[in-house]
Order: C-alpha cells, then structure tokens, then sequence
C-alpha cells in the first residue's frame, strides 16, 4: 500500500527539489543556447585555427560522460586553486555539455538554408544582422525546435546526476526524503511523476512553438 501520508509530509521538501530544478535547468539551458550559437558562428567564421579549437572541444564534450565532467570541475579544479560552489559546477557543467549539441543543430539548420539567400542578402546591402533576425532565423526554427526539444528534455533528465555533487535538486531532494522516511517507494513515485510532467510540458510547449513558427514562415 502506498503510505499519502509520507508523501504529503515529504511534499514541501520535494517541491523545493522540484522548483531548483527548473530554475538549474532554465539558467542551464540559456546558457547552452547562447554558447552553442557562439561556437556555430565561430565555426562558420572561417578561421582556421579557432575552427580547429572547436572541433577539439566539440570531440571532447561529445566523447565524455557528464558524470566524469561534473567530477573535474567539483573536485579537480580545487587542486589547482579553483573552488566553485555545487550549484554553480552544476550549471556549468550543463552547460559545457550541452553547448557543443546546440552547436551541431544550429550548423545543420544553417547548412539546409540555401547559400543563394546570404549571397543575395549581402549583394543587396542588408546587415548580416537584421538578415538573420528577419529572414535566416525564421527559417531555422522549425528545423531547430525538434532537436532542441530532444537536446532540452536530455537536459531536465541529466540535471538529476547533479546530486552526486550535492546540488539540491529534485534527485537530491529525493534521496533526504527517503533517508527521513524509509518510504523509497512513495518518493520515487512522485519523482518519477514530477520528471514526466516536467518533460511532457516541455514536449508540448515546444511542439506548438514549432507549428506555430512552421506556420508563420509558411
């Protein structure tokens, strides 16, 4: 029988998790937007050796665990001086992970677009800028969103190996709940619910941003 009343006691806990979570996932996220986009641009830039850095770090991120990733910046930074707190390690760590993906769908969305558009934009005068905001952009989100979605849902899910690094996020949460209970059964139900509400959320929020932009260009 599954015990409401460990759950109900447990809830305030939990949702302290819960809410951490999101807010780890959301910075997290922002953040591997914005450097995988950078990384995008400087791959396309043309430059020879930062294309080379690139590829390098890109092979790395692309090669490694997020577990082992998280274990050099919490515990090996230190010996060379640099201590960053477990939640600031679980962002960056995220974020370091997720930024070389992010990169590699922003360069296949680019590459679908034909070459003809850029080359007409600059003939034509128009700043690379507003050229992307206005017309490039546009037509890279509805081949973005599906990845991104994936990429963002892989995030979420990862985000619960942050409580190895005692960050106190829902797995985190979780496990002191438990240790205070002696109720596995009921914690892990409500995690395992929490995650899915989570993801499935996310799924469809994303899914209708798709067929509204889908729409729009069309």
């Amino acid at each position: 029988m599954i015990d409401l009343d460990v759950v109900v006691e447990s809830l305030p806990g939990l949702m302290d998790g819960f809410l951490n979570t999101l807010w780890l996932c959301l910075v997290s996220a922002i953040l591997a937007l914005v450097c995988g986009s950078l990384l995008a641009l400087a791959d396309r830039s043309g430059i020879g050796w930062l294309r080379v850095l690139i590829a390098g770090y890109t092979l790395t991120a692309l090669s490694m665990p997020l577990l082992v990733l998280l274990y050099l910046l919490f515990f090996v930074l230190p010996e060379f001086g640099v201590t960053l707190s477990s939640n600031v390690v679980g962002v960056a760590g995220l974020a370091l992970y997720y930024s070389p993906y992010v990169s590699q769908v922003i360069l296949g969305a680019l590459q679908a677009i034909p070459e003809g558009q850029f080359e007409a934009g600059k003939a034509l005068g128009v700043p690379q800028t507003r050229l992307m905001i206005r017309l490039i952009i546009p037509q890279m989100l509805p081949l973005l969103l599906p990845s991104l979605t994936g990429l963002l849902i892989g995030l979420i899910k990862d985000s619960a190996l942050l409580s190895i690094i005692s960050v106190n996020e829902f797995m985190y949460a979780s496990k002191v709940a438990v240790a205070n209970t002696y109720a596995p059964l009921e914690i892990y139900i409500v995690v395992g619910l929490g995650y899915w509400l989570l993801t499935g959320l996310v799924d469809e929020l994303l899914r209708k941003l798709e067929a509204r932009s889908s729409r729009h260009f069309n």
